[in-house]
């Protein structure tokens, strides 16, 4: 049987997002991130991480740039960091529309084939809709953390039934009956 995953965005979710970040120096992790993503490792989950990183098409900053925040993210995490990250650089109305921009599929689809994902037992976590949607089309459960832009959808994350929790260690520790 297929293991399930725990799919997180980055920006306001495990990291401040401070809006095109470019430098490694402004990187800080949340509150409860690195014990959250503990949490659901030791549930026997793949942590796989998907980002939007507009700024790359928008031209506000390279990948290597990215690369170096990157770096600066695992080194922060420690044991805690992710298994795979998955970026769509693509910013739609300039590049034209992708399948990899969240909520687009393909990040999913293309991490279940490498790691022999059980979709529909997985989770998404994040602080905007657009990273919680993906589990309405796989069959898995969604939180919201109240981190980053959440407080700003948390309203219609609850209309759409999705759970809410203060943070990632919250919905990495909330009983869902799923994992």
């Amino acid at each position: 049987m297929n293991r399930p995953a725990a799919f997180l965005d980055r920006d306001g979710t495990i990291i401040a997002d401070p809006g095109y970040l470019k430098d490694p120096a402004d990187v800080q992790v949340l509150d409860g991130a690195i014990a959250g993503i503990r949490a659901l490792r030791n549930r026997g989950m793949a942590i796989v991480v998907v980002t939007n990183q507009s700024g790359i098409g928008r031209g506000l900053f390279g990948w290597d740039e990215y690369f170096a925040v990157a770096d600066r993210v695992a080194s922060l995490l420690g044991d805690a960091v992710p298994d795979a990250t998955f970026v769509c650089p693509h910013y739609p109305p300039v590049t034209g529309p992708c399948d990899c921009r969240k909520p687009g599929l393909k990040h999913y689809r293309d991490a279940a084939a490498r790691f022999g994902i059980d979709l529909g037992r997985s989770i998404w976590i994040g602080d905007r809709i657009s990273d919680l949607t993906p589990a309405t089309v796989f069959g898995g459960q969604a939180v919201l953390v109240r981190t980053g832009a959440g407080p700003e959808h948390e309203v219609e994350a609850l209309v759409q039934g999705f759970n809410v929790a203060d943070d990632l260690f919250g919905a990495a520790t909330k009983p869902l009956g799923l994992y």
